[in-house]
């Protein structure tokens, strides 16, 4: 009788399956945390310092903000979506101050002012990605820890 050399075959109806990796949801709550801690902490900044630091701690913080909500939007986003998405809206807005459009509107409203800006600063593009890092950094280490 003659051995076949082939490995065996598993039969058709019992596929194999790869186990996949979910990224353990960040819980809207500590998204929600990291949001409100954020703005305090840029509250803090901006009432004990002044100059480029405050300036530029602000559009880092700005960022971290945008990634805490996008987080408490989309819980189950990897970190890297999540820093990914803020840092591109971020760049947008400051990029949108080329237009005058912002500065128009942060004229009329406090509101604006805060979320828009008003005039384009390109070493902000910078510190957008320092923030960026930052979050990133912290919501994979939270993300790792749920795990």
């Amino acid at each position: 009788m003659r051995r076949s050399t082939r490995p065996p075959t598993t039969p058709a109806s019992t596929p194999t399956r790869t186990p996949t990796r979910t990224p353990t949801p960040v819980p809207r709550a500590v998204a929600a945390v990291a949001a409100v801690a954020t703005v305090a902490v840029g509250l803090g900044v901006r009432a004990g310092a002044d100059g480029a630091f405050a300036k530029y701690a602000g559009s880092a913080l700005y960022t971290v903000l945008l990634c805490a909500l996008v987080a408490f939007c989309a819980p189950r986003a990897r970190p890297a979506v999540v820093a990914g998405a803020a840092l591109a809206v971020s760049w947008a807005v400051e990029f949108a101050q080329l237009t005058g459009v912002p500065a128009e509107l942060s004229a009329h409203s406090t509101a604006a002012r805060l979320v828009l800006g008003s005039t384009f600063n390109a070493p902000d593009l910078l510190w957008y990605a320092v923030g960026a890092a930052a979050a990133w950094s912290v919501h994979a280490g939270v993300t790792r820890l749920r795990r």
